[in-house]
């Protein structure tokens, strides 16, 4: 924890919250349910959390190999046909962008 702030870390926090949610037994499916849903977000935040910072400075880097600033502006240049003889890369800058977003929102499906 960078100072000012005290002990505990926001990812302590997010996992105290979830170890407590996912103790809890809702008392009927929707409440089971929602719990359900509350957990997998708190473990969502711990993993972007974790690995955020290191997500985007690759995605900053990989962006700025193919001469881009951002997403939008690397969409524009697509579209606009100016990476056509760059395919393999942007395709390798694409797959690696949605296999970090699906490592935080949820890496079984990195498996599938």
């Amino acid at each position: 924890m960078a100072a000012p702030h005290d002990p505990p870390s926001m990812a302590e926090l997010v996992g105290a919250v979830r170890g407590f949610l996912e103790g809890e037994i809702g008392a009927d499916s929707w409440s089971r349910y929602q719990l359900r849903v509350a957990t997998n977000i708190l473990r969502m935040v711990e993993r972007e959390m974790a690995l955020g910072p290191r997500h985007a400075a690759s995605h900053q880097a990989a962006l700025a190999s193919l001469g881009v600033a951002d997403e939008a502006e690397l969409a524009r240049a697509i579209r606009a046909g100016l990476l056509d003889e760059r395919h393999d890369e942007v395709l390798a800058v694409v797959r690696a962008t949605v296999a970090a977003k699906l490592e935080v929102a949820n890496p079984a499906y990195l498996d599938a």
